[in-house]
Order: C-alpha cells, then structure tokens, then sequence
C-alpha cells in the first residue's frame, strides 16, 4: 500500500487519494478528514519538519496543495534528499503566490490582462486612484483568510480599501481595472517541460448572484466549462501556458505542479487574463477531480520523476457535468441537518462536528457541495435540493449556482 502526503488541508484531494487504497497523510489535516486519512501534528509550511516525517514513516509521495506549503520551498527540500515530491519549488511558484509577481509576467509574457498597478506606497497608491477608470479591483499581494480583495465603483470606496490594507500591514497593494465578463479557469499539469490541460473551469467570484456582494477568491463552480470556445482555451494554453512555462524553463526555475491562470472571457472571440493559480481551489477542486479519469498518483508521480512527457499524450477526462456551491454561515455554533444523506459530495472547511456526532456550523466558510450528474439541469436539479436538505440558521451561499439555465 502506498504512502502519500499532503501538505495542506485539501479534503477533496485526500478523499479522492484514499478512494485508491492509498494510506494519505494530511498536515496538519483536520478531525473532518479522520475517516480516510491520518492527521499529521505538523504545520504545511514546516518544510524540514514534514521532510523528517516522511522518512520516518516511509512516504512514497508528497504532494504540496496550500500556498504555505510551496512558499516553504518544500519541493527543494525533499528534492535534495531524493524524496519524491509533486510540487513547484518557491522560486519558480513565486508569480503564481504573489499576485504583483504574476501580473508583471503577463505583462512580460505579452498576455492580455486589465491595466494594473503595484504600490508599496499609500500615498502613490492613493494618487493612481484619483485618476483610475472605476470599476476596478483592490487587493493585496497573497492571498488572505480576510478581506483581501474588493471591487470598487468609485474613488472613495478605493481610497476607504486601500487605506484599510496598509493599515494592516500590507507591504504591497495591486489595483487592477475590472474586467466584466464570463470568467473561468484553465488548470494544466506540468513536469515543468510538458504540459496538459487538466479542466476549464467556470467560477463565481461574487457572493451575490447575478455578480452583486463582495468579491472573494470563488464561491462556486461549474466543471466543464462549455461556454469558453477550444478556440479560446488553445490560444490561453499555448500562449500564457505554455510559454510561461517556457520562460521558467529559460531561467532554470522549472514549474511542477498544477498551475491554473483564472481569466475573463470579454467576448466570445476574445479573452484577458488576471492572475495565476498554484493549485486546486478548495471551491472547485472537487469538481475538478470528478472530471478527472486518471489515477492521480501515477499522473503527479510521472511528473515528478520525470517520466510525464513519455507516459502522457493527453488527460482522460470523463463527460460528466459538476457543480460545486460554498456554503458560509453568518454565525457558529448551528446544528447542519442532513449532511450523511445527501445526494451531492461534501468537502468540509470549518464545520466540525460536536459530541453528539451532530455537524455544527462555524462562522465563514463550512463546507462544499458538489453535485455530479451526466447534464447541468440535473446537476443544479441535485444540488438545488440538497442545499434546501441541509438549510440552518445563518447558511448563506449563492443562489443561483444552482438555478436552473
């Protein structure tokens, strides 16, 4: 039996692991994940910590799936101790990680992406807002439990926001035009020589429907995508991709890894890019996965021990259709009813479970739903009940991810 580790908490990957009579490790994981994995007392950014561990208990692979864990730079640490790892190395993550990194490559990489600014400084920050095109988006540079981003329609809520992250001590802040129009995610996987399209992804970035709320990192997600034309997801893998890839090669950073670059689609010829991704998403991961028909611990081995480019001409992929809705709560402490019986999958985030063995919410996020079925209508049809199976006081998530088309 095989030995994995995961460094960061993704429930869907460390179930669909497990599915394969693996034996999965998660750092530091968590008691939602007790039922097909082992948790690890180790944080995911406790590179030489995690390194001991494996030895120790004699890992076969190790996969990085949180931003902590590939800042790290655990990639280079197992590497150097001929220890089998599936991830990129910090150096060549970092425009993936840094979101002032990323949109610096687009610009160098000649890809199409809104007007944008860097700032280390409120001030400069503050004068670039008076004289900006509104709407636009400001956020800081890593992703950020908290507010890190926010879609502002004027000078004074930019200014308000702004203001807000250097207060908290943001060392640098990107503002960046809005760009409306259907947004998605194309995921490849990547021996940092070749690469494959993984899944074109549709995702909800607003917490209102219809694009109203607050802007966040995602809330939901359609897998496929049938609305971004092949013709379009060529021109992004071969142009931002691939050759993004290429330029890390040039350098000597080469990318392992799953990379992910989320983009807008502004018309139906035409599309701009907005930033990378250096994982799976906890909001689309499982829709991902369900798309997915290799065994996934070949796939990130093969990449990892240099044998991807040989073994793989393409990624078998399945015709199934997934929807994925994030469900938060507004307070904690409220009994979730009827989890163990719905028809969709659940990938838990902060609910847990009382002495009771009841599911008990936790303000935030709770927890993914993801729906499967072989056409959208039936999978909004599964999941629309569901979500109405599973209702308590304070749910909140996006209504209509799972109306009807």
């Amino acid at each position: 039996m095989k030995k994995i580790l995961l460094a960061g908490n993704s429930y869907a990957l460390a179930e669909k692991l497990a599915s394969y009579g693996t034996e999965v490790y998660v750092a530091p994981g968590s008691p939602m994940m007790e039922d097909f994995a082992h948790c690890v007392d180790l944080r995911d950014d406790d590179a030489s910590g995690l390194l001991k561990f494996a030895v120790e208990n004699e890992i076969d692979l190790a996969v990085a799936v949180s931003e902590n864990a590939i800042k790290s730079d655990i990639a280079s640490v197992f590497q150097a101790n001929e220890k089998l790892i599936f991830a990129p190395a910090a150096k060549s993550a970092d425009f993936a990680v840094s979101k002032s990194q990323g949109k610096r490559f687009l610009y160098k990489l000649h890809a199409p992406t809104p007007k944008f600014g860097i700032f280390e400084k409120q001030q400069l920050a503050l004068d670039y807002l008076k004289d900006a095109n509104y709407p636009l988006v400001v956020r800081c540079d890593n992703n950020n439990a908290a507010c890190d981003r926010l879609c502002c329609l004027n000078f004074e809520t930019a200014k308000t926001f702004t203001e807000e992250l250097f207060f908290r001590g943001e060392e640098k802040v990107v503002v960046e035009e809005y760009a409306a129009g259907h947004e998605f995610t194309l995921y490849a996987v990547t021996d940092g020589y070749h690469a494959l399209p993984l899944a074109v992804v549709h995702n909800f970035k607003f917490t209102e429907s219809g694009d109203g709320g607050l802007l966040t990192s995602g809330v939901g997600a359609y897998v496929p995508d049938y609305k971004v034309p092949e013709e379009i997801v060529e021109k992004l893998f071969k142009n931002v991709v691939v050759n993004a890839l290429k330029s890390l090669e040039k350098r000597g950073m080469p990318y392992t890894g799953i990379l992910g670059i989320d983009a807008v689609m502004t018309d139906e010829n035409s599309y701009t890019c907005l930033e990378f991704k250096p994982f799976l998403q906890d909001f689309d991961a499982q829709a991902v996965l369900n798309s997915v028909d290799e065994n996934l611990i070949e796939l990130f081995e093969a990449c990892a021990n240099g044998s991807f480019a040989d073994e793989y001409e393409d990624i078998l992929t399945n015709d199934g259709c997934s929807v994925s809705c994030v469900v938060k709560s507004r307070t904690g402490g409220q009994v979730i009813p009827n989890l163990d019986i719905t028809d969709s999958e659940v990938s838990f985030q902060d609910a847990s479970k009382n002495k009771y063995f009841e599911y008990i919410s936790a303000k935030g996020n709770n927890f993914v739903l993801t729906s499967c079925a072989k056409t959208f209508s039936r999978a909004k049809k599964i999941l629309a009940d569901d979500l109405a199976l599973v209702r308590f006081d304070g749910m909140k998530y996006r209504k209509d991810i799972a109306e009807s088309r």
